[in-house]
């Protein structure tokens, strides 16, 4: 007659096959995202940081557009920015798009005065920014588009960058970094963490052409190639994708022929948001249009990043049925995140001379694991948000 030992082999034995499953699973995850990030970090190096060449002479004309709701404590900077450019005027023009203000902004614009400075607003009473800019494009005269936001505030070379990358490549699509400025916040902080990364894998995935993404306040694209490809019509519908539906809409057309202008000259500064309710619904906004994209690669990508955040939050219910060794897999997934994510965020901070922010790795680790799980599940459940003053989807 078999002993009590001999009876618990078996339960203990498919108790052992099922942690080699979920340590194999951490394996594997683990090490595609290391993967994934080293192969980044090597794209990155191979960028050639752009500068303005020496005989430089611009011959393209633009129109720089800003749509703008309820920013008149920004718009000014933002304007006088803009102004200080160092490009020929007669080659530029400015048009705010004041997208149904219900502050001053518009005041604000039109008291500027400046005669390189329009003021349009979309008819009829509905809004958003692809309506907004939409209108400014079919009235802005330059050959060339390029966006911001109300917010943000532009280095004096920043047109001339755009404008001799033009002319020299002929691209009909190019983004640029956006770096958030913070006041000593830890949100705020975390915020601009992020956001380096983020730039870092934006310009990585362009020029191997992997990952597409780009940032609104800070496009160009040529008005023709806009109208081309019938502007945001089929990605109307979605109140946020001005900036990555449209290029990927671009890049079917004319692929092979966008760029990431990587470039302190090229570079644009805006604000974090400053309250965790701001923060949710920006990403919100930020995250819903993920579930229109056709990139395959894109969609991988996110799955592996969302899939290891989970793993990590939901490892500790693996002690329940493994003991103790249940928490090894999530050790796994955090182990090789944090290698890679520390690889990733601190050449990002040296890059763009954030250095000081890598003091505060850790709380933003543990930030991003929750941010990524939390509004990558809500930007696949809700698809309604606020967004100054308005409830969109």
């Amino acid at each position: 007659m078999a002993t009590g030992p001999g009876l618990r082999t078996p339960t203990y034995n498919h108790k052992l096959s099922g942690l080699a499953f979920f340590v194999l699973l951490a394996i594997i995850t683990g090490l595609a995202y290391f993967g994934l990030i080293r192969f980044l970090l090597d794209r990155w190096e191979r960028i050639p940081e752009w500068q303005l060449p020496p005989d430089f002479q611009p011959q393209t004309t633009v129109s720089v557009l800003i749509p703008a709701r309820n920013e008149a404590d920004n718009i000014l900077n933002c304007l006088e920015s803009l102004l200080r450019q160092q490009f020929p005027a007669h080659l530029l023009g400015i048009i705010v798009i004041d997208d149904h203000s219900t502050d001053d902004t518009a005041r604000i614009v039109r008291e500027l005065a400046h005669p390189q400075v329009r003021l349009l607003r979309p008819d009829g009473p509905g809004g958003g920014k692809k309506n907004a800019l939409s209108h400014g494009i079919r009235h802005a005269k330059g050959e060339w588009i390029l966006t911001t936001d109300a917010d943000c505030l532009l280095p004096p070379h920043w047109i001339a960058a755009f404008v001799a990358y033009i002319q020299l490549h002929d691209p009909v699509f190019i983004t640029g970094p956006v770096v958030f400025t913070y006041e000593p916040q830890p949100l705020e902080r975390f915020q601009a963490l992020d956001m380096l990364g983020t730039m870092l894998i934006t310009g990585s995935g362009i020029q191997s052409d992997t990952i597409y993404m780009s940032n609104g306040a800070n496009l160009a694209y040529p008005r023709a190639v806009f109208l081309e490809v019938g502007g945001f019509s089929g990605i109307d519908h979605l109140a946020s994708g001005d900036d990555m539906l449209l290029m990927h809409k671009i890049k079917e057309q004319y692929p092979g022929r966008i760029a990431f202008l990587k470039s302190p000259l090229a570079t644009v500064l805006t604000p974090a948001v400053s309250t965790w309710r701001a923060f949710v619904q920006q990403r919100l906004r930020w995250g819903t249009k993920s579930g229109t994209y056709q990139d395959k690669k894109i969609i991988v990508v996110l799955a592996l990043v969302f899939f290891l955040c989970w793993g990590i939050l939901l490892s500790p219910v693996l002690v329940i049925f493994y003991g103790w060794m249940g928490l090894l897999p999530g050790l796994i997934l955090l182990g090789g995140k944090i290698i890679a994510d520390r690889q990733l965020l601190g050449r990002a901070a040296r890059y763009f001379q954030r250095e000081a922010l890598m003091r505060h790795f850790w709380p933003s680790q543990l930030l991003h694991i929750l941010y990524i799980a939390g509004i990558g599940l809500l930007a696949n459940l809700v698809r309604r948000y606020e967004w100054k003053g308005r409830k969109l989807r």
